[in-house]
């Protein structure tokens, strides 16, 4: 695989790669001392932290959401982060022209889920050489993703990862196949599980999205279970107030529990054995079944 996040290199002998932030980045004090608190648990618990926080939410459901502080105060802000913490440091991009700015910050570029798919922001991101991070779109099967990572590949960067946040399932509703992660791990490439998008309700709050955060740590585990290389969650020290996502971003006080837990559940994982059925193929023609057997 070989892929790696600033200098956290994934792998079942490393360290467990955790990307968590406030979901926007609403004011320096926010930012600052979220990602302090973050950087401790991960000391003390024994992961790579990757901190996030977006400087333009532009994927809003309204005119009127708040957007962030924009690209060029906010790359500083991380910048500052990594400089003092010494961890990596990811945010999402949105168009082309952001990509070779937030190159020279950032250790990890991400593709929003619904741009997944648009080419030129992929390879620009990929030609930063920095890691790219694809959301999977929550309109695209697991398969699908294959295109979208060899985009990346095809411009000669080998570092992209990609992230499962969960499938449209009617209005206002998301479901996540745990199937699609070792699917996706096929392609060769770490798979991230988003574990507060994936409870998003998407528009349900008519100008803004609802979510279900109490189902975010039976997911985060499940995700474990089912072998992802890392965990993505958004954390904000009081989510009821903050200025996006708050109804799916794990509370602060909570994190350190939340993630004890998770590194248990891995840490049995990984030392159970593979056990790899064989798909199954019809015969060529039936078995012969034995007279008089019912």
């Amino acid at each position: 695989m070989n892929v790696k996040i600033g200098e956290y290199e994934f792998g079942k002998d490393k360290p467990f790669i955790v990307i968590a932030g406030p979901c926007s980045m609403e004011n320096w004090d926010l930012v600052n001392n979220t990602a302090k608190a973050l950087f401790d648990v991960s000391k003390e618990l024994g992961f790579n932290l990757v901190f996030k926080s977006s400087y333009d939410k532009a994927n809003r459901t309204s005119i009127d959401s708040f957007r962030g502080p924009g690209l060029e105060h906010g790359l500083k802000m991380l910048g500052d982060v990594k400089r003092q913490l010494g961890c990596a440091i990811i945010s999402d991009v949105h168009e082309v022209a952001q990509c070779a700015p937030a190159g020279e910050v950032l250790d990890c570029l991400q593709i929003p889920a619904f741009l997944c798919r648009q080419t030129d922001l992929v390879v620009a991101a990929a030609r930063t050489g920095k890691c790219v991070a694809i959301k999977k779109g929550q309109f695209l099967s697991p398969g699908e993703m294959r295109n979208n990572v060899r985009k990346v590949t095809d411009a000669d960067n080998p570092n992209c990862v990609v992230m499962e946040r969960g499938t449209t399932f009617g209005y206002n509703n998301l479901v996540v196949d745990f199937r699609g992660i070792p699917m996706m791990q096929e392609f060769g490439k770490p798979v991230i599980f988003d574990a507060t998008h994936s409870v998003q309700l998407p528009g349900a709050s008519g100008s803004s999205t609802n979510g279900q955060r109490q189902f975010v740590p039976v997911l985060a585990k499940a995700a474990i279970a089912a072998g992802c290389d890392g965990l993505f969650m958004e954390v904000h020290p009081n989510p009821d107030y903050a200025m996006s996502d708050g109804p799916n971003q794990v509370p602060l006080a909570y994190f350190k529990e939340l993630m004890r837990q998770c590194l248990k559940v891995r840490e049995t994982v990984l030392e159970l054995p593979d056990l790899n059925l064989p798909v199954y193929q019809k015969p060529e023609k039936p078995a012969t079944i034995p007279v008089g057997a019912k």
